[in-house]
């Protein structure tokens, strides 16, 4: 395992733009992006088409004035011309800064003044739009480019297709006047906890964790490169796990990117692309789950069988793709696999798959073993926009825990149990806020993550909580709601949830209904019309009753004084980038509990 500072030596010197020309001169035939048009028909670039679209939009940006330090506001969907003009931002010396897509007119305004954006580049009209509605305090910016004009786009809105147009630049000669401690790009984070942060990675920190995680994947799955990967792209652009996973590989890699612009199609984009790389918060992986359960309950005998494949095949899978299994083991997986797992599989378009990934937040244990025992890999990861996306990960970490450092990071717990961590893929500081700056990375470079860790007997991390989301009860008890929640989303008919308890005489939790799994129980008990709706079973007494009776099992593993007593069943889902979820599904608390007050209060006082 490479060193810090063997990772240091290998990317010395080096830029984001030039390790995307070293990519170029290795796979300049690789196909690396795939979207489908508004007929519905697959398009695809190989990375030499998008290196021309970087050279022809590096220099429409440079006769627009874009040069070094500049800041570029990017407001566009999981789209293929998302990828050459970051790029093309890069190669003229700039910053490319993604926001969220949801971002309201005041975020905006917010947004672009605090990174000080002289320019926009927009998808269409309805995100012009938004900019318009405070234009009138975005003194910063001289320029909007916009994808997709209308007849009514205002001439002075910049075409992209004319920056297209223009003679490609130099790239090699743009790339030379790079430096390793330019920003490659500023991450607002979610702001749960007050005014989003702009956290600054610089080139270094991005090439430094790309050497990394090329070691880590080589070590732990065998990969040599991960060249022409299928990759399905839905999650935020503007949250550092899609930009490293979903961007900044194919501009190391030359990963395909199948660009997925709407998350309601990602299962069905899934399927059909069959990815060899797959992430997803938790919520993806629970839906997926819950899912296939609400499918198997629609054929009894058939969903007796794959209980019983999944009870024989429990633990083989994990000693198969470990190498340990014995010649008979591995040949009752293979016969269980062909038998009822590889169906499943293939449906979810997840047969193909070689690393699959959960991050943001914690994943029932249970979940990740159901997938682990009908062959697909997932894992979880531990990491943060602070430090590159990348704390710590390991391709057959035991369920429940986070995997080991990956190479070059050191990482230790605090005396509070808080994790630190030290490496170069640790943040270069919050734009404009030294103060904040300052509590998150001290003077010897750990990064202060904020999460409370535990390290078994095997090294692996497991993320207990946040230290300012500990629920502290009346009678002074420390208690981490994300446990409890990941054990309450353990019982069949919950697919959210949220602990509470803050200076109350007990915990309690809201738990939302998960759609899937409650439209397989109406039907399964004869529920049809009003009474199948999710209002009515969030009321119905049986439903209450069976989530009831599964708590006590989802508890089982709490003392008494931390696990949950009572519940208030929900029926509407929450949904990413609301006052509720942010826009990978984290829970805002604030928001949560503000919503729900009398429903909380009423718990308690009945």
């Amino acid at each position: 395992m490479m060193t810090s500072q063997e990772l240091d030596q290998a990317v010395a010197g080096q830029t984001v733009a030039m390790r995307f020309l070293a990519n170029l001169e290795r796979h300049a035939d690789v196909e690396v992006l795939r979207w489908k048009d508004t007929s519905g028909n697959w398009q695809t670039q190989t990375l030499a088409q998008v290196a021309d679209d970087v050279a022809r939009l590096t220099t429409g940006l440079r006769g627009l004035g874009i040069g070094n330090g500049d800041r570029v506001v990017l407001m566009l969907a999981n789209r293929p011309e998302f990828h050459a003009i970051d790029l093309a931002v890069l190669f003229c010396g700039a910053t490319p800064v993604s926001i969220y897509n949801s971002s309201a007119p005041d975020q905006i305004d917010y947004l672009v003044n605090h990174c000080g954006a002289k320019m926009a580049i927009l998808e269409n009209d309805g995100f012009k739009g938004r900019f318009d509605a405070v234009g009138d305090r975005l003194g910063t910016i001289e320029t909007t480019v916009i994808l997709e004009p209308s007849d009514s786009t205002p001439a002075d809105v910049v075409r992209h297709a004319d920056l297209l147009a223009c003679e490609p630049a130099d790239l090699d000669e743009a790339a030379a006047h790079g430096d390793p401690d330019d920003l490659a790009t500023v991450i607002y984070t979610s702001g749960t906890t007050g005014p989003p942060k702009g956290v600054m990675l610089s080139n270094r920190n991005v090439c430094w964790t790309l050497e990394s995680i090329s070691c880590s994947m080589k070590e732990q799955t065998g990969l040599d490169e991960m060249t022409g990967f299928r990759h399905v792209s839905y999650l935020p652009l503007a949250h550092i796990m899609e930009r490293l996973l979903g961007h900044y590989y194919l501009v190391e890699f030359a990963t395909q990117v199948n660009c997925c612009p709407n998350t309601s199609l990602v299962a069905a984009m899934t399927a059909e692309v069959h990815p060899h790389f797959f992430i997803g918060v938790p919520r993806v992986w629970e839906k997926l789950h819950a899912g296939v359960n609400a499918a198997l309950a629609a054929n009894p005998e058939g969903a007796k069988a794959f209980a019983g494949a999944l009870a024989a095949a429990e633990g083989l899978a994990d000693k198969v793709a470990a190498g340990t299994a014995t010649a008979e083991q591995a040949a009752t997986y293979d016969y269980l696999d062909q038998a009822a797992f590889q169906r499943v599989k293939t449906m979810l378009g997840l047969d193909q798959a070689k690393i699959c990934i959960s991050g943001a937040a914690p994943l029932p244990a249970e979940v990740m073993s159901w997938f682990r025992t009908i062959g697909v890999p997932l894992s979880e990861g531990y990491g943060m926009s602070e430090t590159t996306a990348v704390l710590s990960w390991s391709h057959l970490a035991k369920p429940g825990h986070v995997g080991c450092a990956v190479p070059g990071v050191e990482m230790k717990l605090g005396e509070d149990g808080e994790v630190l961590a030290r490496g170069g893929n640790m943040f270069e500081g919050y734009l404009d806020a030294d103060e904040q700056t300052a509590e998150t990375k001290d003077p010897d470079g750990w990064v202060h993550t904020g999460d409370i860790g535990e390290v078994d007997g095997d090294g692996y991390l497991r993320i207990v909580d946040r230290k300012k989301e500990l629920i502290i009860t009346a009678g002074g008890k420390n208690i981490s709601p994300a446990n409890l929640e990941a054990a309450l989303k353990g019982i069949p008919l919950v697919g959210q949830a949220c602990a509470v308890g803050e200076k109350r005489p007990f915990v309690s939790a809201l738990v939302v209904l998960d759609p899937d799994s409650a439209k397989a129980w109406a039907a399964v008990h004869g529920l049809e019309g009003d009474a199948a709706t999710m209002a009515a079973m969030a009321d119905n007494p049986d439903v209450v009753a069976e989530i009831e009776a599964g708590l006590i099992e989802a508890m089982s593993t709490f003392n008494n004084a931390e696990s949950v007593k009572k519940i208030k069943v929900l029926g509407d889902e929450w949904l990413p980038d609301t006052e509720l979820l942010t826009p990978t599904s984290k829970l805002k608390r604030r928001g949560i509990l503000a919503h729900f007050a009398a429903d909380i209060d009423a718990i308690y006082s009945s």
